[in-house]
């Protein structure tokens, strides 16, 4: 670890944060002239109309920097990462301003998925033990890859319901994995990592402070945010493979799931109970865990901040469990139990609340 490679990663947040911070006021003009804003409907929480191009600036700052401060020709993945990107990029733009079908847009996010595996040579190669599983076959991990990116973009996409909450999750999973790519001396993806953490921080500061400068990310961002934590997940797992590597974590996998554990467990919860309550997967509700928590907690930032607390519980448990030495796959089951357990909290609370409440109700009723 070099003072070079120090002030590169502090470059690559300072340039992500300064970039995105002086973007976003003419892109909140062009916005507020051409009318590009995300209407009030009975799903969304907002009131307001609030313009909602806010993943273009994260695109400016995460593109900036990255052009400043990577080698193109000692980065032979970075253009599909790039390509990738610009593809999730433009559909998610295009959804924002006339809408698209969630099927086109699962198409462009199969299709990206496809370049990054048997292009940019990102996908998983062992599962590091867990249920004994080391190395697997080629075929089992191009679809275990492609599982991974599409779950991940989703999750992402969906989770993003209040003001920080998406770009927060982000920004704690950028973070978390820029720290160790950095220490362990993977400085391209070092790199990526925190000028992506820069960039969600500036714009993390307009969509919660912003008051009358308020902007959403929209489709534009959620979608290749969520592309860029897929990847960065999978690069974590597949670099702790060298174990030559002192910084190499024998429970990678373990840990990488705590890191990205609340939007995908939020996105299965929710699956779950739509089958179970005989609805399509894919119709929209108001059971996401932010809503359970804005029925107890009526302030965005304060479930924001909850929900990204509990993140970094489940972060903090796992590289516990890693010290503990248990058996990786006890170290599994435990922190997927645990994102379980904290994701229904809410909603039991809730339906407590509810319980207490018609009792209390019935109690007063009169004879």
């Amino acid at each position: 670890m070099d003072l070079s490679q120090t002030l590169q990663i502090i470059l690559a947040f300072v340039i992500g944060f300064s970039v995105v911070v002086a973007v976003i006021p003419p892109i909140l003009k062009v916005a507020r002239a051409k009318k590009l804003f995300d209407c009030p409907d009975f799903r969304k929480i907002h009131k307001q109309e609030i313009p909602q191009l806010g993943g273009i600036a994260i695109f400016g700052g995460l593109i900036f920097s990255a052009t400043f401060l990577l080698e193109d020709h000692s980065f032979v993945s970075l253009k599909y990462i790039m390509l990738s990107i610009i593809l999730l990029l433009g559909i998610g733009l295009k959804d924002d301003l006339i809408g698209v079908s969630p099927f086109k847009k699962f198409i462009f996010q199969f299709l990206t998925a496809i370049i990054l595996i048997f292009f940019g040579n990102i996908h998983f190669t062992d599962l590091h033990g867990i249920f004994g599983w080391h190395h697997i076959s080629a075929v089992f991990g191009v679809l275990l890859t492609l599982f991974t990116i599409l779950y991940i973009i989703n999750a992402f996409n969906l989770i993003d319901g209040i003001d920080g909450l998406a770009s927060g999750l982000a920004l704690v999973a950028s973070l978390a994995f820029g720290i160790w790519f950095f220490l362990a001396g993977y400085m391209q993806y070092a790199i990526i990592s925190i000028a992506l953490a820069g960039s969600l921080l500036g714009f993390f500061l307009y969509n919660v402070f912003g008051r009358k400068n308020k902007l959403f990310m929209g489709d534009t961002g959620s979608l290749f945010v969520g592309l860029l934590i897929a990847i960065l997940t999978v690069k974590f797992n597949e670099f702790n493979l060298n174990h030559a590597n002192p910084w190499s974590l024998d429970s990678a996998p373990v840990i990488s799931l705590a890191i990205v554990m609340v939007p995908l467990i939020d996105v299965l919860r929710v699956v779950v109970l739509r089958v179970i309550n005989g609805k399509s997967p894919f119709y929209p509700d108001n059971n996401h865990i932010h809503h359970r928590l804005l029925a107890l907690v009526p302030h965005h930032l304060t479930v924001t901040l909850i929900i990204i607390s509990g993140n970094l519980f489940l972060i903090l448990l796992a590289v516990l469990l890693h010290f503990l030495a248990l058996d990786i796959t006890i170290q599994f089951i435990t922190i997927l139990f645990a994102g379980i357990t904290l994701s229904f909290i809410p909603s039991f609370i809730v339906r407590l609340s509810e319980r207490k409440k018609n009792w209390n109700e019935l109690q007063t009723w009169p004879d």
